[in-house]
């Protein structure tokens, strides 16, 4: 006959044992966990106070262009003993466009010189008029000969424009491969970007915050401001349209020479017979009331 109340003592103790066991373990577990937390405070970095975070964002706010490692480096030189490291510094600071590597730019560099003849590139600049409007001027270059292909002004540039006045650079059909733009929003709607595709165009948008990649037209933007518009401003929109014709058409494409093409023009004039400067007469003419000149060569 069974005595269950043996039995029932007898279950009683193993379940007592196997509890105990558990607990044990898990009580060695979590001692183990404890130790390797204190463990890797003791390691870790330390917290840095209040008023290195504020001498922080100081620095930052009163030198905009300075690093997380030049402000690190001002902080030791200033004798300041727990200057946290750059990579702390840069948590509280915002972030920075990091500068591009040199596989990247090598990357680029070579797109560029292996496409160059099949490249146009275009931006916008703006331009106040003596009366404070404000107007947007489109350029478009190629980067092959660095020829001015178009420009157009306007005070409400959009999609449409912007394609309008592509159709105008190519009236027959001789359009670029690729065709270099910034992130703007008129350069990256789904309008434009239609219309690139049925003309052709493969768009190549440049990353964010990298003027560098469509270095040609920032270029040319910097010349036509610092040989025309820092000189003389302009009354109007059509006032505008004149000055930048004259310039281009008269001075830029046929008569200025580039170092990116080995000093030569973007289009191509007839060759001048050699001659000595003793033997040479020229005549000039003037462009832009005498602000520039265009000289030819007449014969001895």
């Amino acid at each position: 006959m069974i005595d269950f109340y043996a039995l029932g003592l007898y279950l009683r103790n193993w379940l007592l044992i196997i509890a105990c066991f558990f607990r044990t373990r898990l009580m060695s577990n979590f001692a183990k966990d404890m130790e390797i937390l204190a463990l890797r405070s003791q390691l870790s970095r330390p917290k840095i106070s209040p008023a290195t975070i504020a001498l922080i964002k100081r620095i930052h706010r009163e030198n905009l262009l300075l690093s997380p490692e030049k402000i690190h480096e001002q902080l030791v030189n200033l004798g300041i003993s727990d200057a946290p490291a750059p990579n702390t510094i840069a948590k509280y600071i915002p972030k920075s466009p990091k500068t591009p590597n040199g596989k990247q730019i090598l990357s680029w560099k070579t797109f560029l010189h292996n496409h160059r003849k099949n490249i146009w590139a275009m931006d916008f600049f703006v331009v106040p008029t003596l009366y404070f409007k404000m107007l947007y001027v489109l350029v478009i270059i190629s980067h092959d000969r660095r020829k001015i292909e178009h420009f157009a002004v306007t005070s409400n540039p959009s999609s449409a424009w912007v394609a309008q006045q592509i159709r105008e650079a190519t009236p027959y059909g001789a359009t670029p491969e690729y065709l270099i733009h910034d992130n703007d929003t008129i350069f990256t709607s789904s309008y434009f970007k239609q219309f690139l595709n049925n003309t052709n165009i493969k768009s190549k948008k440049t990353g964010y915050h990298c003027p560098w990649q469509n270095g040609i037209c920032e270029r040319v933007i910097g010349t036509l401001r610092r040989e025309l518009l820092y000189h003389i401003i302009p009354f109007n929109q059509r006032h505008l349209e004149s000055l930048l014709s004259e310039y281009i058409n008269k001075y830029y494409n046929p008569a200025r020479t580039h170092q990116g093409i080995e000093c030569q023009i973007p289009v191509p004039s007839i060759e001048w017979p050699v001659s000595s400067a003793a033997d040479t007469v020229l005549v000039s003419e003037p462009i832009l009331g005498g602000l520039y000149h265009n000289y030819k060569k007449l014969a001895a």
